[in-house]
């Protein structure tokens, strides 16, 4: 396994296996190519003793999360407190091959703050564009060539919402010519290809406080496609093409600040976990637009802001108070609870029944996902910057 991190200062490691260069694989949107932090390719190794370094290269503070094309890497900075940028760099070299940037960045307020201030969102990419989300409720279409700007869409200006109070977080998705994100106080549907809003669903109270930095899913549910959506206060099934409502359930949370990723289980159910409140599955019936949903189940062990990773019939979690816990996706039932607190976040991606898990202080941890016990195999600090962006895995690289 060959490990390529793009580190706070952007890095690549590596481990040697031989991959061909046309069957490389991505990660092209938050969260890996379906969006469920799950991979391909060789088993991850039993320990991290042959990582090695490939390239590092300097960027400015983010949260967002790299993705990875088939022959460069997107990434974006905040490299002062009034600018955003956007920059591609070679996946084999990390020489920077265009860079664009414009006016963003904000104060946020509450607890988010200490954290800080930097650009949140992580880009989508068909191949052919990326469409990035700036801190100021605006979505930005660049063409991946040459990092022409294609479109833009300043929501807060043209629907005179609310400017998030955490800056735009939710990252977008693509669905063939279809993007979907939380923008705008709501749901909305964007041409990928013109810019133009198809719809807009869902809208906020403009005074409520909070911010909904979830983000969305589109995806078979119960056998019928279908948006997932947690906004600020109700978990939501949405029709993709009409933005047609089909259900919803309140989903109360602390400040109405929503941030973990809806998880599918088992093709009907959907895992959600809200800040203050509870961790729940609901499961979904459908008949064309006839859409119901029961509470399969609730518990009190509740994530903050990480999304756990699904292996087999377990969710692995960091939790709020800073453990890791396996849960039955079926039940809820906690197997197990580690002893020991592992940080503020982590960002994880699963293979096989191996863990690979990314901290805020640049620790790297590899463990077994076992549902018997916490099996920690071993853990290598990659990086002495923050991490709270998201790592992305491609088969023997990872990127930090």
């Amino acid at each position: 396994m060959r490990v390529r991190a793009i580190l706070a200062p952007v890095a690549l490691f590596g481990i040697p296996v031989c991959v061909a260069a046309d069957d490389r694989p991505t990660w092209p949107q938050w969260r890996g190519p379906t969006r469920d932090c799950v991979t391909v390719g060789a088993p991850f190794p039993d320990k991290l003793d042959s990582l090695k370094q490939v390239w590092r290269a300097e960027l400015g503070p983010s949260y967002s999360g790299p993705i990875v094309l088939a022959d460069r890497v997107i990434v974006t900075e905040s490299p002062d407190a009034k600018t955003e940028a956007v920059r591609a760099l070679d996946r084999d070299t990390g020489k920077e091959l265009w860079k664009v940037h414009w006016a963003g960045g904000q104060d946020v307020i509450g607890e988010a703050k200490p954290r800080g201030e930097a650009i949140r969102a992580t880009p989508a990419s068909d191949g052919g564009c990326v469409f990035v989300g700036g801190m100021h409720d605006l979505l930005v279409c660049l063409d991946v060539a040459d990092g022409k700007e294609r479109w833009r869409i300043d929501f807060v200006n043209e629907y005179k919402s609310r400017q998030p109070d955490m800056g735009m977080a939710s990252s977008p998705l693509i669905d063939g010519d279809a993007l979907y994100t939380l923008a705008a106080g709501g749901i909305v549907r964007v041409n990928a290809r013109t810019g133009k809003v198809d719809w807009r669903t869902l809208t906020d109270d403009p005074k409520l406080e909070g911010g909904a930095t979830s983000s969305v899913l589109v995806a078979p549910v119960a056998g019928r496609k279908m948006v997932v959506a947690l906004n600020r206060k109700t978990l939501t099934l949405l029709d993709p093409e009409s933005g047609k409502i089909l259900w919803k359930q309140a989903m109360p949370a602390y400040r109405n600040t929503t941030t973990v990723t809806p998880v599918l289980l088992d093709g009907a159910g959907i895992f959600v976990s809200m800040i203050g409140g509870r961790t729940m599955r609901f499961d979904v019936t459908a008949d064309g637009d006839k859409v119901s949903a029961r509470r399969t189940w609730d518990s009190s062990q509740v994530t903050y802001m990480s999304t756990p990773v699904r292996v087999g019939d377990y969710l692995y979690a960091h939790l709020q108070n800073q453990r890791i816990a396996c849960l039955e996706a079926k039940t809820g039932r906690v197997k197990w609870t580690s002893d020991q607190p592992f940080g503020e976040y982590w960002s994880m991606a699963a293979r096989g029944d191996r863990i690979l898990a990314l901290d805020q202080k640049g620790e790297l941890f590899l463990l077994t996902a076992n549902p018997k016990k916490f099996d920690l195999l071993d853990q290598r600090k990659v990086g002495e910057a923050e991490t709270w962006a998201h790592l992305a895995v491609c088969g023997d690289e990872v990127y930090v």
